[in-house]
């Protein structure tokens, strides 16, 4: 780089992540410490002069899931974006699951708008959850049929896809891992606790960054994550790399581990809880610009 000036970037978030983002403070420091200073702007801001920043990186735009179209459109404008528009695109509907399906890679198997009993995957419970959704919003976990077609109903009738998952009795026991790449390569995993109740049904409050830990992932952990990472320009192809990835896995009755979801569009990457993290995450940022 030449010049005095800092190279600037923009750390891309929602009025919700500006307010409750853990990830944000730490990826700031880490930029600043690499020499590169960070903004940290809302996304449907329209005082932010886009154009004028290296780089920017989208983080915790939390309202994607309700204001999709203007969120993509959004993101179709911004130059230098990441991860990039079209990544995006692809992966803000979770109707991505059924490309991994296609690619060979181990996924939760999941039924799409099912309408009747006999449509439903064996299972002793169910997950019922939009397509386009953050947080877990409007999702629930269900131990009788009628209760799945009811919710698949209600979000059929409200125009959108509904997807329904065996509930894996593991995530009980020992909760989702989150593998997390950070410019190109493996970071860091970390353990999320279970956070769907039975009984609960649908809520609105959930947040799923309070039971966290670091956590050693196994090699067939290792494995299938990666084949996951590797796939992605196949999945998306003709884009820029990514510059982060979670992937979410959980074990099957067998104990192998399955693809929950792989999120590019606005992950948590758990900085706070894996040292080291928040400063690889600014060296990939730094290789960037």
């Amino acid at each position: 780089m030449t010049g005095t000036t800092a190279p600037r970037i923009a750390l891309v978030t929602s009025e919700r992540g500006l307010r409750i983002d853990p990830d944000l403070v730490p990826a700031q420091a880490a930029l600043r410490v690499a020499g590169v200073a960070a903004d940290v702007v809302r996304w449907d801001d329209p005082a932010v002069a886009w154009d004028s920043y290296g780089l920017s990186v989208v983080r915790s735009c939390w309202d994607y899931a309700w204001r999709l179209d203007e969120f993509l459109a959004w993101a179709g404008r911004v130059p230098r974006l990441r991860n990039p528009a079209p990544m995006l695109r692809w992966n803000s509907d979770k109707r991505y699951v059924q490309d991994l399906e296609r690619a060979g890679l181990p996924v939760v198997p999941t039924v799409w708008d099912p309408a009747v009993a006999g449509e439903l995957p064996i299972a002793g419970e169910w997950v019922v959850k939009p397509s386009v959704s953050a947080g877990s919003r409007d999702t629930a976990r269900w131990d009788r049929a009628e209760e799945v077609l009811a919710h698949v109903g209600e979000l059929v009738a409200a125009g959108r896809t509904a997807m329904v998952q065996p509930y894996q009795a593991s995530v009980d026991r020992s909760g989702e891992t989150a593998m997390l790449f950070l410019g190109g390569r493996f970071s860091h995993a970390v353990r999320k606790g279970p956070l769907l109740q039975r009984g609960e049904g649908v809520r609105q409050d959930r947040d799923s960054r309070g039971d966290l830990g670091p956590v050693e992932p196994t090699g067939a952990q290792r494995d299938v994550a990666q084949a996951v990472f590797d796939a992605l320009p196949h999945l998306v192809p003709g884009t820029e790399p990514a510059l982060y990835a979670r992937i979410d896995l959980v074990e099957d009755a067998a104990g192998r581990p399955q693809v929950l979801e792989l999120e590019l569009t606005e992950p948590s990457l758990f900085l706070p809880q894996a040292p080291g993290a928040a400063d690889r995450l600014a060296g990939a940022v730094l290789a960037l610009l």
